[in-house]
């Protein structure tokens, strides 16, 4: 935390205080004074307006000036307290990371620009994409927990057959609701509105694959991807997205 930002919190706190048990003259001379300065060292200016250095010498001249200053002070003050502590609670809150894959069906009709776009419209980051046409032995991998499932190798068939786009994304609960915007595995029983009830018809050809939980995700992940194909950014659209200004 830099000093600026601590002496800020320090005299957010001493104005809160004082708010409590002075009077509002006492407030704007004695604590008014700090919180402005440090509202100000906050935001990058180092002096104080010309009003404070005339009232700062007993001149009355001024004190108007300093007053309509000083009164704007601790509505900032709340202000900048509430934002600060609404950007500790997002932040606090971890940002999941997915696997999610269109699969053969999905990217031969050219879906994909659909199914994207409403993964970016939910408020989602892509943090790594590719478009590879996996072996069979990779699609086994992947469904290795239906390995005893009678399905399981015309699955692996299917997924090998043709290119898949590999996708990862991330945000506040990507992982359950990345689910609800898929829908059910079952196309015939998905929500319109959903990607598999909006786009597919039959289970077979689905045309989508999500992680079903958080450690499905992470290994998912280290399957599709190396670690220096996932990108950490920082989206310009988060603020508005979260709540963090």
């Amino acid at each position: 935390m830099s000093a600026s930002r601590k002496l800020f919190q320090a005299a957010a706190r001493s104005l809160l205080s004082a708010s409590q048990r002075s009077s509002p003259a006492a407030l704007l001379a004695a604590e008014g004074r700090t919180a402005a300065l440090a509202t100000l060292t906050n935001l990058g200016r180092k002096t104080l307006p010309t009003a404070y250095a005339y009232h700062k010498q007993g001149s009355h001249h001024a004190s108007s000036g300093w007053g309509a200053f000083a009164a704007a002070v601790p509505a900032a003050v709340y202000m900048l307290q509430d934002q600060e502590a609404h950007a500790a609670e997002v932040n606090a809150a971890e940002l999941e990371r997915t696997f999610i894959a269109i699969k053969p069906d999905g990217v031969q009709r050219g879906l994909i620009s659909e199914i994207v776009s409403r993964f970016e419209r939910k408020g989602y980051k892509l943090v790594a994409i590719k478009l590879i046409v996996p072996s069979k032995e990779f699609a086994q991998k992947h469904y290795h927990d239906l390995k005893d499932r009678p399905f399981f190798n015309g699955l692996c068939d299917f997924l090998s057959s043709g290119p898949v786009l590999a996708m990862v994304w991330e945000g506040e609960g990507v992982i359950k609701y990345g689910r609800k915007l898929i829908g059910a595995t079952d196309p015939q029983k998905s929500e319109p509105g959903t990607i598999r009830g909006d786009l597919a018809i039959v289970v077979v050809r689905n045309i989508i694959h999500g992680s079903d939980g958080p450690e499905t995700a992470k290994d998912e992940i280290a399957l599709w991807f190396e670690p220096k194909e996932l990108v950490s950014y920082t989206s310009n659209a988060e603020k508005w997205i979260y709540g963090v200004n």
